[in-house]
């Protein structure tokens, strides 16, 4: 199959961000009853038995996929990621689905921001103008100083810093390790540390939100393996900005199923942070190309 099939990457990325958007909403539903910490743990079970899963039918099997140079990272990295899908749920409950994702879309411009110190890359003023843009869509979302300004609304917020240095230390783990090392230490080390937490908050679900839970577990599978489908179809930079269909996706869902409010604040920063991110994404672009 073609490494760079731009027409299926694109359709594979959107059906991903739809799938992601499901999964949010039905954690928002199971973290408006449960506690949070038990329903990420479960959902973890699943999601490390699917690494598992895919790492040993892969070249080399788990002997390969377990191997690497940087362990403390990799694990790091696992932890880092538990902890913000922890957090991110819990902006759900509070917020809402579609302001959570609002704010969340920053996070491709903290990974441009943070790049220069974390990995000593260049960051052009282009780009630094785009973060700028966000910034300023960041507030308008916020609202700070008006007198209505939520401090739930810094949970998301964290929750993207937390994602866009995962991101960072994903990059940096690949200059030693394969994708799929990483892809396995991910699963593995983020269900270990999510057990250890998550039992002490076990507490006793219904048979219907079993049946959500197990539809938790599985769109959250199924939604890593369209995207690693995803990427191996198509270049990153190209299908990446089409990621953030998963606010569109999850928006809707907010209005149809939770009685979320759209308030205009929110598109118009929603939209010059998106608008930012998608510049930053293509300057990228355009960097490794010349590269």
């Amino acid at each position: 199959m073609s490494q760079n099939n731009a027409p299926l990457g694109i359709t594979l990325m959107i059906a991903t961000t739809f799938v992601f958007a499901m999964q949010d909403g039905i954690s928002q539903h199971l973290a408006r009853e449960y506690n949070v910490m038990m329903v990420v743990m479960v959902r973890y079970w699943f999601f490390a038995a699917f690494v598992i899963a895919v790492a040993a039918r892969a070249k080399g099997g788990l002997r390969n996929a377990v191997r690497t140079e940087q362990p403390k990272v990799q694990i790091f990295r696992g932890v880092l990621l538990a902890t913000e899908i922890c957090v991110m749920v819990q902006g759900f409950v509070y917020l809402g689905l579609i302001e959570s994702h609002a704010v969340f879309a920053c996070y491709p411009l903290l990974i441009a921001a943070l790049s220069g110190p974390v990995l000593g890359e260049q960051v052009g003023w282009r780009r630094w103008a785009a973060i700028g843009v966000g910034f300023i869509g960041m507030l308008i979302i916020l609202r700070p100083g008006t007198g209505v300004f939520s401090p739930y609304a810094l949970i998301p917020l964290g929750s993207a810093f937390m994602f866009a240095l995962y991101g960072l230390l994903t990059r940096f783990v690949a200059r030693k390790d394969s994708a799929a090392t990483s892809f396995f230490w991910t699963g593995v080390s983020g269900a270990v540390v999510m057990t250890l937490v998550g039992v002490a908050f076990w507490e006793p679900m219904s048979r219907v939100d079993w049946a959500w839970m197990g539809l938790l577990c599985v769109t959250g599978a199924g939604g890593h393996f369209l995207l690693i489908k995803t990427y191996e179809v198509s270049e990153v930079s190209t299908v990446q900005p089409f990621a953030y269909l998963q606010l569109v996706f999850a928006s809707m869902l907010g209005l149809a199923i939770f009685s979320e409010e759209l308030r205009t604040n929110v598109v118009i920063g929603a939209s010059l942070i998106v608008a930012a991110g998608i510049f930053t994404l293509l300057r990228e672009r355009a960097k490794v190309r010349r590269v």
